[in-house]
């Protein structure tokens, strides 16, 4: 990935945490680091497996992650 693009991603995660923690409107967080990873590991599977044709040992090299692990997210995920 480009270091403009990590950027972006980045820049995207900041700007919707900062909105989250304003709506809470100075109520406690609790467990956003849970809900950032899982929010943010659907999309990203979803999204990979598509650029991957669906092909899932590609998309599990795509991921950087074991196809079982992959397997085992898409679970997780309930991802078809």
């Amino acid at each position: 990935m480009s270091l403009k693009n990590e950027s972006e991603l980045a820049a995207c995660v900041r700007r919707v945490l900062n909105q989250y923690f304003r709506d809470l409107d100075g109520e406690a967080a609790s467990n956003v680091y849970d809900m950032v990873m899982l929010c943010a590991e659907k999309p990203c599977i979803e999204v990979v497996l598509d650029k991957a044709g669906g092909n899932q040992s590609r998309a599990a090299e795509m991921l950087g992650i074991n196809r079982n692990t992959l397997r085992k997210k898409m679970q997780q995920h309930d991802i078809k």
